[in-house]
């Protein structure tokens, strides 16, 4: 019987949990985290903050739950981990002995460097408590800023215009998420964003935060430009919770480096989630990984590596379906133009009419905006972007993911006068068909 110890309530953490105790009802498993919330959805606090999922509705798993796992949970903060004497320590002082460790602490937001940072009214959006901050500064906040380019800077941004805020968003570019975007998805983004009431700010970057009693009042930006507001939004990006690790004389980077198989310098230390940095067998690089899928998928392997069954993590094709004011989007594969001399995008719009597949996700319909880009290797497709109509986005993904052969139609995609959606849809039919023949 082992003692296997987690630290960490995330995704990560309890995916091995459960994995663990599906395998093994005898041995004890220590699911510890200093999140007062314990498990729950990241992704549905974009939901929760425009008022359109319930705080109930973010817990997919209850601690009732894990507790019929027999799970015990310990809601503490780790001080330390000791590899050589096989404990962990909490900030109580206590030791708590392992026989497998793994490490799931996730990310935190990056905080940027001005005067006035540590303000009253500057926000961040790391976890439910800081979701329940910003609806609480919400309610007698007129006027906000908002700084940072991607995914969650937008949830910020719904979530505030929803509640009635005033909101000014800084870009630091000329245009949203260019390192994802093309210009016309950037541009789409940013017009709805100005339907709903928007104040954009192109190259414009914080030089000082304004402060009145302690609480923000406003901010100077580089450019001379004061904006009176009584909140700023923070999201610039995630750092890896490596403290731990460093401190326990485990290898760092970017993230703890693990192998294939979710294990760390110490055999029996493992790391997943966005704290993992996980070695990628197909590309021979080792990546961090900040998705919930991913983090999942990572704690499964890990936990049944934690037993002893030889499991290696293989990193998917990336898959992610966001919503970028208002507009369900799926990113899946390679967006950017890479490295590869024979990868073409192509991009079609409104124009086209996709017609129904029977096994098709429509997560939403009746979009006044449709539009499908599409990266073509030399002989498959390497990525594409999914906005609006998402029907498909499923077939889509299984084409890119497995590979497929798109010889066939490769030179019809490149022709302008093609509906690259319905040419795609044809092809996703033909190829259903002929799996199912050879069932």
């Amino acid at each position: 019987m082992n003692n296997y110890v987690i630290i960490g309530t995330g995704p990560a953490g309890g995916a091995a949990a459960q994995t663990i105790r599906s395998q093994d009802t005898q041995s004890r498993i220590t699911l510890i985290g200093d999140e007062p919330w314990g498990y729950y959805s990241r992704p549905g606090l974009a939901y929760y903050l425009t008022g359109e999922l319930p705080k109930k509705g973010l817990f997919p798993i209850s601690t009732a739950e894990f507790q019929n796992l027999n799970v015990r949970i310990l809601h503490t903060r780790v001080r330390a981990i000791h590899p050589n004497d096989h404990h962990i320590e909490n900030q109580a002082g206590k030791m708590l002995p392992y026989d497998r460790l793994l490490i799931a602490t996730g990310a935190r937001a990056a905080r940027m460097d001005i005067p006035g940072i540590h303000l009253q009214g500057v926000m961040v959006l790391d976890n439910l408590t800081d979701a329940q901050m910003l609806l609480k500064s919400a309610r007698r906040t007129r006027s906000a800023v908002v700084v940072g380019g991607g995914i969650t800077a937008l949830e910020i941004v719904e979530g505030l215009v929803s509640r009635g805020v005033r909101t000014h968003y800084f870009l630091r570019g000329d245009r949203y998420w260019s390192n994802v975007l093309d210009e016309t998805e950037s541009r789409i983004v940013e017009n709805r964003l100005r339907e709903e009431g928007v104040h954009l700010h192109y190259h414009t970057e914080l030089a000082k935060i304004i402060a009145k009693r302690g609480q923000v009042a406003g901010v100077l930006t580089k450019n001379n430009q004061h904006i009176k507001a009584k909140m700023l939004a923070v999201a610039i990006g995630i750092r890896p919770r490596l403290e731990l690790a460093v401190t326990a004389g485990l290898k760092t980077d970017r993230g703890i480096v693990v192998n294939e198989y979710l294990q760390t310098t110490q055999p029996d230390i493992f790391a997943a989630g966005d704290v993992a940095q996980v070695y990628d067998v197909l590309t021979g690089k080792s990546v961090v990984d900040s998705l919930w899928g991913p983090a999942r998928d990572q704690g499964h392997a890990a936990g049944l590596n934690m037993m002893g069954i030889t499991t290696p993590y293989i990193k998917p094709i990336p898959f992610n379906v966001t919503r970028l004011a208002g507009l369900t989007t799926t990113i899946i594969g390679t967006v950017g133009q890479g490295t590869d001399e024979d990868l073409i995008g192509i991009a079609r719009g409104d124009s086209e009419t996709w017609r129904q597949l029977p096994d098709a996700i429509a997560a939403q319909s009746n979009f006044e905006v449709n539009r499908l880009r599409i990266m073509v290797g030399r002989n498959r497709l390497i990525g594409a972007i999914v906005m609006g109509d998402q029907t498909l986005s499923q077939p889509l993904h299984h084409l890119i993911t497995h590979r497929i052969d798109i010889t066939p139609i490769r030179a019809s995609l490149l022709r302008s006068d093609i509906k690259i959606g319905d040419l795609i849809a044809n092809f996703w039919s033909q190829h259903r068909s002929t799996i199912h023949a050879t069932k």
